[in-house]
């Protein structure tokens, strides 16, 4: 009878530690330090950060805003993208598993096929670079590595995006859907790399809230 306070407060001790080792696993990184080259690797874009918001300029070919000391391979990542309704101009995503500029993979939102009936399942892209780009996949697997979305979001507003990769499966998300508008085996070999923001050829981005929980 004696020792049962001090099994409870073991029990509690327990519990308080794996809350606590739980929360610890879960990175949200301080999105106002964008522009710390210590921290952060900005190719091909110009950025500026105002109210909780990162926001990539646009200019030809792709560009990457990422975290250069993040070594991300499984679990979830969860962030809020905005593009807009302006056709062949807003490519918009998250990069994963990369290894510099041009060697990642990424999933990204084409957000004015979004309510476009004849194009709408082009919406959502998974790539591989620099192998295997949008082009290449279209021609050679159409209908594999793209897809429209199972949630239309309105194409000029946020909408709210979870990627969830277990090596090679990747699941795509939209605004807590319960099914998901992508699922693909990634092309890729590699199990571990950075993360960051992703632009298009001549787009611009905006980002928040970026989430990262790794397995």
């Amino acid at each position: 009878m004696k020792n049962r306070p001090c099994l409870f407060v073991s029990f509690l001790l327990i519990l308080f530690v794996s809350e606590l080792h739980a929360q610890q696993k879960i990175s949200t990184p301080d999105l106002s330090k964008v522009k710390d080259k210590k921290t952060w690797t900005i190719y091909n874009r110009s950025i500026t950060f105002r109210d909780g918001v990162v926001h990539l300029d646009g200019k030809d070919d792709d560009g990457l805003l990422y975290l250069k000391d993040l070594s991300f391979s499984n679990g979830r990542i969860e962030l809020d993208i905005k593009g807009k309704n302006d056709p062949g101009r807003s490519f918009v995503g998250l990069a994963f598993h990369g290894l510099d500029n041009n060697t990642y993979d990424a999933v990204y939102f084409r957000p004015f096929n979004f309510k476009n009936p004849e194009r709408n399942t082009r919406s959502v892209q998974y790539v591989s670079h620099p192998t295997y780009t949008w082009n290449k996949l279209r021609e050679e697997h159409p209908d594999v590595y793209e897809n429209k979305l199972t949630t239309v979001p309105d194409p000029e507003e946020w909408f709210h995006v979870t990627i969830l990769i277990k090596y090679p499966e990747v699941k795509v998300y939209v605004n807590n859907e319960s099914k998901a508008s992508l699922t693909v085996t990634q092309l890729s070999d590699r199990k571990k790399g950075w993360i960051g923001f992703w632009v298009g050829n001549g787009s611009e981005g905006f980002f928040k809230n970026l989430k990262i929980t790794p397995d």
